[in-house]
């Protein structure tokens, strides 16, 4: 796998020391290539002694590249340490080159901001990039000056959001702004939200649902979560994968043919029932006391191009119901003697300790346009999911269920899917929340474009998942991979959670035998998980809520088939005659190296 340098955006109005500040960056680097983004031809004067002050200022090490066409210069040398100065000229020769400035109708750059975000985002050399600073620099208040500002405050967002670092350089004083949270909320629409991230203007408005009180009959709140993300290098890598036991699975099959029944009368029961005594090792299996659902939340980027019927602030307001002990996952848990948590791991929104102690990130950026993380970041979702379970096993949970919340998300997993097992994007496209034909649309134009950035990641699953998937997904990823390297067998959910499970399988080969389909949704890319995954789903019940329901749901067929192996009698218990015994034959010992039946 390639390493990749560090991407930095320096901000900073005229006359700040913002090209000072980037040059320092690169004081190490052994050569450096100087791209300028200004006029190469002119007959300023002044412009051009400036110009030439910053040659002598920079040392031999460094290269001088002159172009507007910066996306294609970054692209035919991705691997040179580069400094780029400045992004508002690239931004001003590109509207001269277009007469923008006497253009009557709205002026739209976002799909050049995405071509260069997009080559930002494949870089793989220490890149720094210049730009001004729209509300630090004089603009003239007339309607090219209003243009300019608006269009460079597009354009900064948008690439800040594929950057490592951004710091803003004010009077040669540099302050880091990488963790800063964001100005605008979820779903801006005004004229400084970068026009590839904004939801359609013809998305209506949707009123968001009140998440109600929870009765006094609903579960108890969910767990609080506690910990926190390791050292997250080489997360990637897990350690190969046992199988569960063969031996003791033979024996569990040999002790079904003795079980007062006809043999295979109980269908996938029996199945299930030798499944879980191969993934504890022991037969009969032991009960299992300590179910476990883990919801991991997290809110995506692409959510603002309309393609859920739900505003993105919903995944918090849900994250809030699920710990107080609300929401459908907390009410079939109870029913099921399972124990919830939930998981903050990429929610555009500041939430309690009780559920960050895993965050990643606030929300994964739009897949559309730009990776919706950095592979850093995908890192430490993984390392999350797998500390996370770590910590669960090391407490005696003996059966997970992982559980997704988050507004949009079965876009990035229906991504996944259809990159994964090659489907064409109308395929794996799902109605999620419930989106009108409008909305399909859009979805389906999202699902097209992240599986068109996908597919060069196809091979490698940690970039495929820092490209298209989410902070959420990774750290699902890692959770069902550790949970195999764990040997705990796994309950799989809908579809955002299997598309995660293709993910971890790629990076833990194995892993599926770990793992038990609780059912399939009406997602069209959940069957065709399943099937790439060569599982068959306990169950088909029209459910698509998500949160771990589907796997909660059949939990309690999981519960009967281990109290078939444990609780019923054999046919020497009962002292009923087995149709395969003579009359006066004595009963069969049990298989060598069980555990005794308990009788009926």
């Amino acid at each position: 796998m390639t390493a990749r340098g560090v991407r930095t955006l320096v901000l900073g109005g005229v006359r700040s020391g913002k090209s000072v500040h980037g040059e320092q960056l690169l004081r190490e680097a052994a050569s450096v290539r100087y791209v300028a983004t200004g006029p190469t031809l002119t007959t300023d004067a002044e412009w051009t002694a400036r110009v030439e002050k910053h040659r002598q200022r920079r040392d031999p090490r460094y290269t001088t590249v002159e172009t507007s066409d910066l996306a294609s210069k970054l692209r035919a040398d991705p691997h040179t340490t580069t400094l780029v100065d400045d992004l508002g000229n690239w931004l001003a020769a590109g509207l001269d080159a277009t007469g923008a400035w006497s253009a009557t109708a709205p002026v739209d750059r976002s799909a050049e901001n995405a071509e260069l975000c997009s080559a930002i985002a494949e870089f793989t050399g220490d890149l720094v990039l210049i730009s001004p600073e729209v509300g630090l620099a004089p603009v003239a208040p007339t309607p090219a000056g209003r243009l300019f500002q608006d269009q460079l405050g597009a354009l900064n967002e948008a690439v800040a959001a594929v950057c490592d670092h951004v710091v803003l350089v004010v009077a040669g004083r540099v302050i880091d702004l990488t963790d800063a949270p964001r100005a605008a909320a979820p779903g801006s629409t005004d004229a400084e939200t970068p026009a590839s991230t904004a939801a359609p203007a013809a998305t209506p408005p949707v009123a968001t649902p009140p998440v109600p009180p929870a009765p006094a009959s609903t579960p108890a709140a969910a767990t609080p979560m506690t910990g926190h993300i390791p050292d997250a290098t080489d997360a990637e890598i897990f350690d190969a994968i046992d199988l569960p036991d063969e031996q003791v699975a033979e024996a569990a099959r040999a002790r079904q043919l003795k079980l007062t029944k006809p043999p295979g009368s109980l269908g996938r029961l029996e199945e299930i029932g030798v499944w879980i005594s191969a993934c504890q090792g022991v037969c009969p299996p032991r009960p299992i006391e300590m179910p476990t659902v883990v919801v991991f939340a997290g809110d995506h980027g692409v959510a603002q191009g309309g393609v859920s019927a739900f505003p993105p602030e919903v995944t918090a307001q849900m994250v809030a119901n699920i710990a107080a002990g609300g929401a459908a996952v907390n009410v079939l848990a109870r029913r099921c003697g399972a124990s919830v948590r939930v998981a903050d791991i990429a929610v555009d929104a500041d939430t309690g300790p009780e559920v960050s102690a895993y965050k990643v990130r606030r929300s994964s950026n739009d897949l559309r346009v730009t990776d919706a993380l950095t592979i850093d970041e995908a890192r430490r979702g993984l390392a999350a999911g797998r500390a996370i379970v770590d910590d669960l096993v090391d407490s005696g949970a003996d059966l997970l269920i992982a559980g997704d919340m988050g507004i949009g998300n079965t876009t990035p997993a229906a991504i996944i899917i259809g990159t994964l097992a090659r489907r064409e994007p109308v395929e794996v496209v799902g109605r999620g929340t419930g989106i009108d034909d409008v909305g399909w649309m859009r979805k389906t134009a999202a699902i097209r474009d992240g599986m068109r950035r996908g597919r060069r990641h196809r091979s490698d699953p940690l970039a495929l998942i820092a490209a298209v998937g989410g902070a959420d997904l990774a750290a699902m990823a890692g959770f069902l991979a550790q949970a195999a390297v764990r040997r705990t067998p796994v309950i799989l959910d809908g579809v955002v959670v299997t598309a995660a499970a293709l993910i971890a399988v790629e990076m833990a080969p194995g892993a599926t035998r770990w793992w038990l389909a609780g059912h399939r949704s009406v997602e069209p890319a959940h069957a065709i998980a399943l099937e790439y995954l060569d599982l068959e789903p306990l169950h088909t019940y029209s459910m698509r809520l998500g949160e771990g329901t589907g796997a909660l749901s059949a939990l309690p067929t999981v519960l009967s088939a281990v109290d078939i192996m444990t609780s019923m009698s054999t046919f020497a218990d009962a002292g009923v005659s087995d149709a395969d015994a003579a009359p006066d034959s004595a009963a069969d010992p049990e298989p060598a190296g069980t555990q005794p039946s308990s009788s009926a």
